[in-house]
C-alpha cells in the first residue's frame, strides 16, 4: 500500500479550503483517509493561512509517505522539507543545457566553471576574436 500526503478540497464554489491528509494512493481525492495532518487556506479572510501538525508530518515522512507536489511546496514553505530541485531550460530552439534556479526567487543562478579566472576568460575571448577576424 503506497501512502501519500495530499490535499483534500473542502469549502464552497470559488472559496477553496484544503485539508492536508494522509491517504492510500488509490483512494479518491475527497475519499477515505488515514489521518488529517493540517489545513491550507489559500484565501484567508482574516484567519490563519496554514496549520500543520509537524510531529505527525515528520512521522509519516519517516515511515515512507510520499508528499504530492502541492504538499511538497507547503512543507518547503513551512521549513519541513528541503527545496525541490528546479532547473530552467535554455532559450527556445537554443542549446538544451539546464541551468539551476533559485527556489525562493525563481531566478536563474549564474554558475561559473570551477577554476576559471578573469585572466582565463580574457584569453578565451581574445582567442575567439582572433578566430573570427582571421
Amino acid at each position: 500500500m503506497v501512502v501519500r500526503i495530499r490535499l483534500s478540497r473542502f469549502g464552497c464554489k470559488n472559496k477553496p479550503f484544503y485539508r492536508v491528509m494522509v491517504a492510500n494512493s488509490r483512494s479518491p481525492r475527497d475519499g477515505k483517509h488515514l489521518e488529517v495532518l493540517g489545513y491550507d487556506n489559500p484565501l484567508p479572510d482574516g484567519g490563519k493561512r496554514m496549520g500543520l501538525n509537524f510531529e505527525r508530518v515528520k512521522y509519516w515522512l519517516s515511515v515512507g509517505a510520499q508528499p504530492s507536489e502541492p504538499v511538497q511546496r507547503i512543507l518547503f514553505r513551512a521549513g519541513v522539507l528541503p527545496p525541490p530541485p528546479m532547473v530552467a531550460m535554455g532559450c527556445k530552439g537554443g542549446p538544451h543545457d539546464m541551468c539551476p534556479v533559485d527556489p525562493m526567487t525563481g531566478r536563474v543562478l549564474n554558475v561559473e566553471k570551477p577554476g576559471t579566472t578573469n585572466q582565463q576568460k580574457a584569453a578565451e575571448d581574445e582567442a575567439v576574436e582572433e578566430a573570427n577576424s582571421a
